[in-house]
């Protein structure tokens, strides 16, 4: 998770176990807007071989299927799933398998959104990258004919059909998508993977996945400067302690002012 940095120093914050692996959650986004509600990413799902899930040692009693009923919904009323990118960690429980075997959509509803570039990318993987695109997850997406591919360039893609803009950055994986969700007069950024935690914040902590991680110090580098100079909130998918955060400048850089939870920040 934190590439050629060395371990005594990204250790402090994100502390590892005896096998080397440090905590983290994957968490989702749910967005209410007018007669739409929009899942942003949707965590692994449950459908691989107990072998694969073995290497992540899932622990604690959180589900997606949980915290929509928690809030009153149900995966039927999702209209739409905004994939920030097709790593398996986000987007694995997009699919499921019915109780015949055969792999369909976890949202019959529902649009899922992904973009054209990235699409192309996933599913014409390079030899770095194979191992997170996991056909199963992907192609049945396509194959329900639900799937709909945003098209768009630059850092920085509005007027998008789902009402929010979208950051582009391609350091991690071609073209992944940040949305940039309005609230209260404040701006909500969905991290995904330029940011995944507190810890890695500081530019040169690049992850080890990320297939042009030069690419991804200069992203963020330039995300950050941007967070900082418009207020934005940073809503950190994999960090298990830190849900949202505000920013600040130091004389180190870029770092956490704050840490709240978006329920009640609000």
């Amino acid at each position: 998770m934190f590439g050629v940095v060395p371990k005594p120093l990204w250790d402090r914050t994100n502390p590892a176990d005896a096998n080397n692996r440090i905590e983290m959650c994957s968490r989702s986004l749910l967005i209410e807007e007018g007669n739409r509600l929009i899942l942003i990413d949707t965590g692994m799902g449950n459908k691989q071989s107990e072998k694969f899930f073995g290497y992540y040692d899932r622990s604690g009693p959180d589900s997606l299927d949980a915290s929509l009923r928690q809030k009153g919904f149900h995966r039927d009323d999702i209209t739409d799933v905004f994939l920030t990118h097709l790593h398996f960690d986000h987007c694995g429980d997009a699919i499921m398998k019915n109780k015949n075997g055969v792999l369909t959509p976890a949202f019959k509803n529902a649009v899922f959104w992904s973009h054209e570039s990235h699409w192309q990318w996933a599913t014409n993987p390079n030899p770095r990258e194979k191992a997170s695109f996991l056909p199963e997850n992907i192609l049945p997406i396509d194959e329900s004919g639900q799937l709909t591919l945003l098209k768009g360039d630059g850092f920085i893609m509005e007027n998008t059909p789902l009402e929010f803009d979208v950051i582009l950055v391609n350091g991690h994986t071609e073209k992944q998508m940040l949305p940039l969700i309005k609230y209260q007069n404040k701006t909500v950024v969905f991290a995904a993977d330029l940011i995944p935690t507190v810890g890695h914040l500081p530019i040169p902590y690049v992850m080890g996945y990320d297939t042009r991680p030069l690419m991804t110090m200069e992203e963020k580098s330039k995300f950050l400067k941007l967070a900082c100079e418009r207020g934005f909130l940073l809503f950190l998918e994999h960090d298990p302690y830190h849900e949202l955060i505000t920013l600040q400048n130091t004389e180190k850089g870029v770092r956490m002012n704050e840490k709240h939870k978006l329920t009640t920040y609000f």
